[in-house]
This record gives structure tokens, sequence and C-alpha cells, in this order.
């Protein structure tokens, strides 16, 4: 039941991302202060899931919808290897560098081993968000909040922790990732650290108390995307807020109204986050003090930031990557990509600047 809703929930917001919105201000010319080379391209497929690129010791991981899983070298774009799985993915990539983890539509956790299927298993629910690698275990979280731990050599499935939550679930990824010896998951609005070796819930801390008069407007899961310095761990819960938690200890740091649907990113200093209306915004990491709001990308589809450098790094729905400052949100360049849009957020691999475009081109650059 929970799946169906799962799904249904999933058509109803691609049917609202699909309505009318009002036309954006046109761009100003490009000035460009901050130097941006590219350095290659490479083709994986289309993509039109939430793909997670994942990087590892200089190695690119990214994956098609139809199945197509790529290592790509970071440096010249070259395959390290590539597998056609022939069946389309609903989630992926999680890798640690030997082990490469998606799931397919059909709800099988599918592994690889330096490219070859190494295991499969069956999961009981729609999976959206991409599985998590890491010591020696293989990790998902599917649509009915719950996780699965699997050994990364066997396939072996270790234990499986499930939460209570509202019926309606979001229908994109959520959070799942490891802060030192604790796997920090989103369960609906609240974040849970869990112990990876069992499963044991260690803390639970809700990120915002949600209100309204039905199902849809309650909704406020913890979406994919987040910053991390330390042990703080800032996060966005759907149209709702953008908070912090202390991921030791479970314990809320502040939180702050955000109406936004993707991820964040962030740096010592500062967190970032564009909203579903296009505007960015930045935010003190230390009280979330409101630094500064653009507006400037009003009514553009905005993908999670990226920091590099000096520079807040974000694609949209036409095709470009826009440079900004990160202090103030100034232009420092514009680069066009493809007409089929970005709609996955930007990833650095060491001095190389990732992006994905629908179409499923990849484009490597090297910012100044």
């Amino acid at each position: 039941m929970r799946n169906l809703l799962a799904m249904a929930l999933l058509a109803l917001l691609v049917a609202c991302a699909g309505t009318e919105r009002p036309k954006p201000a046109p761009l100003s010319a490009n000035v460009p202060l901050l130097a941006v080379r590219p350095a290659w391209t490479a083709a994986v497929g289309a993509v039109d899931f939430a793909l997670d690129v994942r990087v590892v010791d200089g190695r690119a991981y990214l994956a098609s919808s139809s199945g197509t899983v790529v290592a790509l070298d970071a440096q010249t774009g070259a395959d390290v290897w590539r597998t056609a799985l022939d069946t389309p993915l609903s989630a992926g990539v999680g890798s640690d560098g030997r082990y490469s983890a998606v799931v397919t539509r059909a709800n099988e956790l599918v592994v690889l081993d330096g490219g070859k299927v190494a295991w499969s298993q069956k999961l009981k629910a729609l999976t959206l968000t991409a599985p998590l690698v890491a010591g020696g275990r293989v990790f998902a979280l599917s649509s009915d909040r719950s996780v699965s731990a699997f050994d990364a050599s066997s396939g072996q499935k270790l234990w499986q922790q499930q939460k209570p939550g509202e019926a309606l679930v979001l229908g994109q990824a959520g959070l799942l990732t490891a802060v030192g010896d604790t796997l920090v998951v989103g369960f609906g609005s609240r974040l849970t650290g869990l112990n990876p070796l069992n499963g044991a819930t260690r803390w639970d801390t809700p990120v915002v108390s949600a209100r309204g008069t039905n199902e849809v407007e309650r909704l406020s899961d913890v979406v994919a995307g987040f910053t991390r310095e330390g042990n703080q761990l800032c996060v966005r819960a759907f149209q709702y807020a953008v908070a912090c938690t202390d991921a030791a200890t479970g314990r809320a740091q502040w939180s702050k109204p955000a109406n936004g649907s993707s991820g964040i990113s962030g740096d010592v200093g500062m967190v970032y986050g564009s909203e579903s209306d296009g505007r960015l915004s930045a935010w003190s990491r230390k009280d979330g003090e409101k630094a500064w709001t653009l507006d400037r990308y009003r009514f553009r589809a905005l993908t999670a930031p990226l920091v590099a450098g000096r520079s807040l790094i974000v694609g949209d729905d036409s095709g470009n990557l826009h440079f900004l400052s990160k202090d103030d949100g100034a232009p420092l360049n514009r680069i066009v990509t493809d007409d089929s849009g970005l709609s996955v957020a930007p990833v650095l691999a060491g001095k190389t600047l990732l992006a994905v475009s629908r179409r499923g081109s990849v484009y490597a650059f090297r910012p100044e």
C-alpha cells in the first residue's frame, strides 16, 4: 500500500512540475570574471531519475535511466568500466570505489564488483534513494521508510529497520549517509542515527513539526543533498525548512523556514540552497541567520548548489551552469551545456567539475 502511495505521489509531483510557472526574466549578458575551461565530455544515456554521482579516488560513478552503469576517470573522461544492466533504474549510484550499487524499477538492489554484477537482492518497496556503500556493507532506504543492510561481498541480508510515519511519502530521493560510526537516515521529517552493525537506534530527532490541512501540505520528508562540517549535518526538509543537527548526539542546533525541494550545500561558514521559486539563499552555519537572498534566477528550476573554492555553482533546466560568488551571489561566469537541461547537482572530482544533463551528456570543466 505504501509503495502505491509513493508512486501516486511521484506522479502528482511530476504533474505539478509540468504546470506552467511564471516566465523567468532573461539572463543578463555573461561577463566571465572566473576562468572556466572545458576538460572533456562523455555520454552515459538519458537520466530521468534522481541520479547521485559518486566520486571516489578520482573516479566518477554514474548511471542512466535505462540501466547503464559507468565508472569514468575524472581526469580524462575515459571509461574505467561500463556495464549495461538492460533494466530501468530508479536509484543510484552508491559506491566505495570497489562495489557499486543501484536499484531497478522492479525493486532489485544490484551490486557490481569492479563493473561485474556480483549479486542482487529484492527490496520490498519502491526505492528512489541511491544506496550507500560503506564499511563493507550496502544500505538501502526504501519508500516504506525501511532501511536494509547487506554484506557487500556476499549479498547476505544483515538487518532491516522500519519506522512508522505518514501514509504519504515523498516521491524523490531521501537522506542516507554515514557520520563517523553512525548511519544517519531521514525517516520522513526526522533524522535518525542507527548503529550500522545491527540497525539499533542511537538517537532520533525531528527536523520540523509539519502542519497542514491535508497529507500533501504536511509532507516534509528530509531530502537528499546535505552539507557536513565535522559532526554538524545540515539538511532540507521538503517545503518546510533548512536545519542543522549534531550527528554525534542527535541534538538539534537550528531550523529556519525555507520552501524548497532540492538538497543544500555549504562550507565551514555558510549553508546554501535554492528554493522552489528559484531564489538562492545563504544561511550562517553557526546559527541559521540569513546572510543573503538572490532573486536573479527566480522561476528557473535550479539544481542543488555546489560550493567549490570561492564559487557557488548551480545548474538550471535550460542547461546553464551558473558560477556565483559564494560571498554575495554576484555572477562570475555562465557556461551553457545542452538544451535538455541540468537536473543533477554539479559534483567536484578533485579540481574537475562535473555536470550531467538530462540527455545523459557528462560535461567536465576546470574552474580557476
